[in-house]
């Protein structure tokens, strides 16, 4: 009964008692976050957004990325207990086409959660790598527990509408100290699973164009340069999540002036999926077959069109990828120490290493063509409504016909770091400061993707004739709109999994080793910083300095030509390729400011400037090459990206008019140097053909400038012992 209310008022004290600007949530139990989810728990607070998912695999029903003030969640850093944890991700494109580097909340469970503080401004003392704020899980410590044992254990389940199934949710926590309150040891555990199912209709590679030369414009020259809508498709999505794991915490206090600490937390997460997509290939007729008469063309866009089937003429296709093996998992060690070396010193010591992977170990894929002759045609009905379409022909029916497969390939994913930290306090009892804060930090990551193997494919199609097939549910689509195919077979997971496991040879012996989706980053950076804090006379803030070097190494691979006169470093099925490598050293001097001023007893106003840095998306930096010695054009990644600069202004006026009550206003404004963006460059890249080096036209991610401004407001209003409001609005505009 009083527990939330509790935990509002703590996580209130906290953010006023801040001398910069935070948000804060405080769990008002174990285990009891007011939402399930960290992530969701966090949308909850001004400025603070949240997205499902971390690349291009589409919207799940449970929080994954955070981000602040509507930028790029790589702009925005998390840590757990002030440290940094590696992390990656189950899907596939999360590991090798959009590698981002913000952290996966689908692996930290709501049960380790002590308190959540958001830093919207940045502190010398904070670690560099959060441009537009932190967020730091903080979790619970044994010696932090009022009683000398605590038990807790918590069973639940989560049903899911969609695949109509609920899953079970367990999580326990075991806690003893001594009586002297000088060794404790906290254990926690938590095992959950999740079934989603999500129904959609997918647009694959948006609108192409017809060409100006394509043989239609004979016959219909109206269509010379107009688009149409490529593979609108009716697509199916189902996901098992199991995920596993805990926390061990040791705490010894040898002394009253030493505090130790051991901590060790698992996370590991079994993902595994199915991907449906039923699609009309309008790729493989548009630009050869005249539309029916009647057809409609508005904003260069073909936005209604029928097709009359042509014998031979397959105007479907099918994909269905099955990836069974799917997993994400994070982990860290850490030992701390804290040490009172006199009445007005404090001396504090962290060393930790983490490691985050992710795998994708199997895709089991079919490709097929259907509705052979059957026709089609699509009605495009704006941005806000599905396209409607249809396909000639009985998608009921399971065909292997134009049978296609990708077998087996592996791709993995390492993220791992080692760093060690040391931060000093100095209090005063005169003058201007009431402390002193400095330190240093050095940090070696790494991330990498490997793909060293796949499997040749045998006679897949072969062994799908007349194997299981399944059928989307009865109320596919339902609440989507528009009307596309609904009563569509598919091959079953199993059904598909033995086909590709019976009939595929794996190469271990380098032969589907994909050199070209390979990559490895090396981020060694040094840190240190000072920090003055100071108090007045009903005000209080601090300054300080951080300065950061950092060494980054790159490896990626070029492929070239097998007819090229230069000698590959490695070669594969998969073409020849070269081993190349770059380096950046930046370093930069990264200051703050934070005042906060009492203007009366219940209300306060902060102000609040700093600049503060991020790395570029590691697949930005070391993206996958794809050149025309012919036009000196093509696409690829850029290695020479400078890091991410934000200068930051923030002020807010914060009213607490009542207990556990709030209204607040805020503004803020981001002005991001080396803001990256996707432009052409101008790279000097070997010629394969010469054995040159030249200029090429690329594209590529390339630093340019952006600024975000908006403002905030926040309401928290208890009313009476029971009920209570908690509202904000946030306002961002980017440019």
């Amino acid at each position: 009964v009083v527990g939330i209310p509790g935990s509002m008022e703590r996580s209130l004290d906290t953010k006023r008692e801040a001398n910069s600007h935070v948000e804060v949530v405080t769990a008002e139990d174990i285990g009891k976050l007011p939402a399930r989810n960290v992530a969701d728990t966090l949308q909850r607070l001004p400025g603070v957004n949240i997205s499902s998912s971390g690349s291009n695999e589409g919207g799940f029903d449970e929080g994954d990325r955070v981000s602040l003030r509507g930028t790029s969640p790589s702009l925005t850093q998390t840590l757990v207990n002030g440290h940094t944890i590696g992390t990656a991700d189950w899907f596939i494109l999360s590991q090798i086409e959009t590698v981002g580097r913000s952290v996966s909340y689908s692996l930290l469970p709501s049960e380790l959660v002590s308190q959540v503080v958001v830093n919207k401004s940045s502190l010398a003392s904070l670690p560099e790598g959060g441009a537009t704020g932190t967020v730091n899980i903080i979790t619970r410590k044994p010696l932090d527990f009022p009683d000398q044992f605590t038990a807790e254990a918590s069973v639940g389940g989560v049903y899911a509408d969609g695949p109509s199934k609920t899953s079970p949710q367990f999580s326990g926590l075991f806690n003893w100290k001594n009586d002297a309150g000088s060794f404790g040891v906290m254990a926690q555990a938590f095992y959950q699973e999740r079934e989603l199912r999500r129904d959609g209709q997918e647009i694959v590679g948006g609108f192409s164009q017809i060409a100006a030369d394509a043989p239609v414009v004979a016959t219909n020259p109206d269509l010379a340069g107009v688009l149409y809508p490529n593979l609108p498709g009716a697509a199916y999505f189902t996901q098992t999540r199991e995920r596993k794991g805990g926390l061990i915490e040791l705490q010894a206090k040898p002394s009253d002036t030493l505090t130790l600490g051991l901590s060790a937390f698992i996370s590991d997460m079994e993902a595994s999926n199915y991907n449906r997509n039923y699609m009309l290939w309008t790729g493989n007729f548009v630009s050869t077959q005249a539309p029916n008469p009647g057809y409609v063309i508005e904003n260069n866009t073909l936005v209604q069109a029928d097709y009359t089937g042509i014998a031979g003429t397959g105007y479907g296709i099918y994909d269905m990828i099955s990836r069974p093996k799917s997993s994400s998992k994070a982990h860290y060690v850490t030992f701390d120490a804290d040490w009172a070396a006199s009445e007005n010193l404090d001396i504090k010591f962290q060393v930790g290493t983490t490691e985050g992977k992710g795998e994708t170990a199997t895709q089991n894929i079919a490709e097929v063509v259907t509705g052979m002759g059957g026709g089609g045609g699509w009605t495009v009905n704006g941005t806000s409504r599905p396209v409607d379409w249809y396909l000639g022909g009985d998608n009921s029916q399971p065909t292997t016909e134009g049978f296609g497969t990708w077998g087996i390939q592996y791709y993995g994913v390492e993220d791992k770091e080692n760093w060690f930290s040391a931060d000093a306090e100095l209090f005063i009892d005169k003058g201007a400061f009431s402390s002193l804060q400095f330190g240093a930090r050095y940090a070696d990551h790494s991330r990498e993707v490997k793909s060293p193997y796949g499997s040749d494919p045998g006679d897949i199609a072969g062994a799908l004739a007349g194997a299981a097939v399944g059928y989307y549910p009865s109320d596919f689509g339902h609440g989507i709109g528009g009307t596309y195919p609904t009563n569509i077979w598919y091959f079953t997971q199993d059904a598909l999994s033995d086909a590709v496991n019976s009939n595929s040879t794996v190469r271990h012996d380098g032969a589907r080793h994909n050199y070209g989706s390979e990559f490895k980053i090396d981020e060694q950076s040094s840190a240190v910083y000072a920090q003055a804090n100071f108090p007045g006379d009903q005000w209080s803030g601090n300054v300080g300095l951080r300065y950061v070097d950092i060494t980054q190494k790159i490896r990626f691979y070029q492929s070239i030509a097998a007819s090229s006169p230069v000698t590959p470093d490695v070669t594969s099925l998969f073409g020849n390729f070269l081993r190349m490598n770059a380096k950046n050293s930046p370093s930069r001097l990264l200051p703050s400011a934070n005042l906060k001023f009492n203007l009366s007893e219940d209300l306060l106003f902060r102000f609040a400037a700093s600049q503060t840095q991020t790395l570029p998306d590691y697949s930005a930096l070391s993206g996958s090459y794809s050149v025309s010695n012919l036009t000196h054009t093509g696409n690829a990644g850029n290695p020479g990206l400078d890091p991410i600069i934000a200068t930051n202004f923030d002020a807010a006026l914060e009213w607490y008019f009542a207990p556990r009550a709030l209204l607040s206003f805020g503004v803020f404004s981001i002005d991001l140097k080396n803001y990256v963006k996707f432009g052409t460059t101008t790279q000097e890249l070997l010629n394969d053909q010469n054995g040159q080096y030249e200029l090429y036209e690329v594209v590529a991610p390339i630093n340019t400038n952006g600024k975000v401004k908006g403002f905030e407001v926040a309401y928290q209003q208890p009313i009476g012992d029971y009920f209570g409001i908690n509202a904000n609005y946030t306002y961002a505009h980017g440019g």
